[in-house]
Parts: structure tokens; sequence; C-alpha cells
């Protein structure tokens, strides 16, 4: 399974911090020249590589980490999605719902990125807390994920474990998946709540 980051400002940092702690190797890449961030990538780990957009979105899971007007351009980088799982990071704050269609951003995501499995995750915490590790007084963090696809959120679910973080499943995009995304000027329930679980 490869892993890619798309990008690679604050948020894009922090997923990569918790890929490094954990020694997995991920693509980062951003619409400028990798040499451009190469020097942000080493400072993170050696398992960090900066590559062209076009290189990074061959992995099979590709995280969503740039702002959401940006997602368009991204989407038009690949003829097709289909077999690559998308890690929706973005949060649509300020953007009207009308400009949505009224449906929830992330669903606006479904249409973009054509044939792709979509999971809306990591995308609730401030950047400085999800760049921390997850390892909190003897719990673990939680990072909220929503889906139509129960296989593509149980396989980031289990990413998540991976990387040291307690997934908690909220259904549907349309569902549970609104308490964790933005809609016009106000933000869902469950937006910076920066919560630990204990088993």
């Amino acid at each position: 399974m490869s892993y890619a980051i798309i990008g690679f400002g604050n948020v894009g940092q922090a997923l990569a911090k918790a890929f490094a702690r954990r020694g997995i190797e991920v693509s980062v890449a951003t619409t400028r020249d990798p040499e451009s961030f190469a020097p942000a990538a080493a400072a993170i780990g050696p398992t960090i590589i900066p590559k062209k957009l076009a290189e990074a979105l061959k992995a099979d899971i590709v995280f969503l980490a740039v702002r959401f007007e940006s997602h368009p351009d991204v989407a038009k980088a690949l003829p097709t999605w289909k077999g690559k799982t998308i890690v929706d990071v973005t949060n649509a704050y300020g953007v009207p719902p009308e400009k949505l269609g009224g449906e929830p951003s992330s669903r606006a995501l479904v249409h973009a990125f054509a044939g792709a499995r979509l999971v809306k995750g990591f995308n609730h915490l401030v950047a400085g807390v999800l760049g921390q590790d997850p390892a909190v007084h003897g719990g673990k963090r939680v990072v909220f994920l929503s889906s139509d696809d129960d296989g593509a959120a149980a396989e980031i679910g289990a990413l998540a474990e991976n990387l040291g973080f307690s997934p908690v499943r909220l259904g549907g995009l349309s569902e549970g998946g609104l308490l964790v995304q933005a809609r016009g000027n106000s933000w869902g329930q469950l937006i910076f709540k920066d919560l630990v679980k204990f088993d």
C-alpha cells in the first residue's frame, strides 16, 4: 500500500509528522516544484519523500490536504480516480452552501474525484494538535472518519490505528459526516474537539 499527501501547508506537514513518527514512507506534493519544499520535508524525516504531483498521485491512498477551493486542480491531474482512496482533509469554511448545490463539501469531492472511494477524516483537529504524538496520558487521540463506502472507511481506520490514532466512525458523509464538515460560515459540532480514547 502506498501513500501520498497532497498539500504541504500546516495540515499536510502535521500529517507527514504522523507518518514519520511510525517510519512509514509517504510521498508529499503540491502544485509547486518539489525542490521548493524539500528542506521542510527533510526536516520532518527521511520517510517523507517530495515528488511532483503526477508522481505522488500514483499512490493507492491520497490525503487531500489542500485548500478546499484548490481541489478541482488536483482532480484534473488524473484522467480517472478509479482504484484510489481519497482521504478528504479539507474544510470548506466560508464556501456558500449553494455553491456546493446544498450538499456537504465531501459530496462535492465525490463528484470531482469520480471513481475514487472517499473518506472524510483527519480534518477536525487544528494542525498544531494533529501534528502532536497521538499517544496522550495512556490513551489515543481520536480521529473521526465518515464515508459512504464501508470498505474504504475500514481501510483508513486501520491506517489511523497504524499511525497511533483511535478512529471513530461516524457513518455516511451526509449523516454523521455532517458533524465534521463546515457549512457556509459555521463549523460542524465535532470540529476542533480534541478527544482522547482510553481502552
